[in-house]
């Protein structure tokens, strides 16, 4: 039987705090409020929780620190939840964590426009005409088989659009040279799509959700001619959920960066699912925790002003996210180059050469088959926080 404990919180305690590695339970508020903040602040906005909401899942599920500091308003009851009682708690009761997980794809939508628009300075207009762009950027940097999907969805979406027939043109000239499958949903559970292959388009309507079950995907955005890459998944992961569980247009593309199978769940499936897999559920909010952290975690990349100190602290993240620091691996090859690591930073392409100058200078990194290879992770954490804090200091200075 599933015994979750009560715990109580005066006025002003420190509930977690951004940084710490206290990330073995979350807590479900019963009464009173709290205030949610960061230390390096990317805006100015503060988040206030009361009853029924719940903090520290993200750290929880990602087995991360506290991506946040959270500070009790008021006196506070609340639910603790141990990480190891959550498929209990599911199996228990599920409006719960469909609550969480639902949470979590908001927090996600939310993540994912700040994020661009403080790495981009700007945002993507979120309207079908947006497919046209997506389509003539992926044709202009010549990834054929993501065009051409981009092409097709808004011929679909926009049949009377103002770029309908120079679409049309374009559709028609590289179906011919494309390897891009599966235009319209199929029965078929189990997907392959080869590498540069666009499996859904952002501002794109659709409702399903995908498992990598081998390969990986990256997550873009296109904004002002420029692409930011939010994540890359691997096998195991999940992506297209908020979609099926917000029934809203997509607001990211998936591309398959390298061969993957994919397994296909759509909003029937997942409604079964929901209810005869409670380990589907935690898998899923396992992922979407570890997502959350990272675009978090990304958020405070974009407040450093140097590219040789964004491209540190972002490989710093990559070491972080797959927990190489604390002696666990000294050296570690990463499947990343350095132009994928600058994607990641938002830094344009014609600032890139500039800023490889520094960062390859660094004794702590070689360039091995392509592929970014560090010497010392634990060091290069140390020396990616320590430009963190530096920035902090400047930020306080202004404020």
């Amino acid at each position: 039987m599933l015994q979750l404990s009560i715990v109580q919180f005066k006025k002003g305690s420190y509930i977690f705090v951004e940084g710490k590695t206290e990330n073995d339970r979350f807590y479900i508020i019963k009464k009173g409020q709290v205030r949610c903040f960061k230390e390096l602040e990317v805006d100015n906005t503060t988040n206030i929780l009361g009853p029924g909401d719940f903090v520290g899942v993200i750290s929880c599920f990602a087995v991360q620190s506290q991506v946040e500091t959270v500070v009790a308003l008021t006196d506070i009851q609340a639910i603790a939840v141990m990480k190891e009682q959550y498929p209990n708690l599911i199996k228990t009761n599920t409006p719960v964590a469909l609550k969480i997980i639902g949470t979590f794809a908001k927090r996600m939508r939310n993540l994912n426009e700040k994020l661009t628009q403080l790495t981009l300075n700007n945002v993507a207009t979120e309207t079908p005409e947006q497919l046209y762009t997506i389509a003539a950027y992926y044709e202009k940097v010549g990834q054929n088989n993501s065009a051409i999907y981009g092409y097709y969805q808004y011929m679909k979406e926009c049949p009377h659009g103002i770029n309908i027939e120079n679409a049309k043109k374009h559709f028609v000239a590289l179906k011919p040279k494309t390897q891009a499958k599966y235009f319209e949903p199929t029965k078929e559970t189990i997907r392959f799509y080869p590498k540069d292959t666009m499996i859904f388009s952002e501002c794109q309507k659709g409702g399903d959700m995908f498992i990598i079950q081998s390969g990986q995907i990256r997550i873009t955005k296109i904004v002002d001619d420029n692409e930011i890459i939010l994540a890359v998944l691997e096998k195991g992961d999940f992506f297209g959920e908020m979609a099926l569980l917000e029934n809203k247009p997509r607001s990211a593309s998936a591309i398959a960066h390298e061969d993957c199978n994919l397994m296909v769940i759509n909003r029937n499936n997942f409604d079964i699912m929901v209810q005869s897999q409670p380990q589907l559920i935690a898998r899923l909010t396992t992922t979407l925790a570890k997502r959350l952290w990272t675009m978090s975690r990304q958020l405070t990349n974009t407040l450093l002003k140097d590219p040789n100190q964004k491209l540190m602290d972002m490989l710093a993240l990559q070491i972080e996210k797959e927990g190489l620091y604390t002696g666990k691996e000294k050296s570690h090859q990463f499947d990343l180059t350095i132009y994928d690591l600058a994607t990641m930073c938002g830094i344009p392409k014609e600032s890139q050469a500039a800023a490889f100058v520094s960062f390859l200078e660094n004794p702590l990194i070689k360039i091995i088959n392509n592929k970014i290879f560090i010497k010392d992770c634990d060091e290069l954490i140390r020396t990616a926080t320590f430009y963190r804090n530096q920035q902090k200091k400047i930020n306080d200075k202004k404020n």
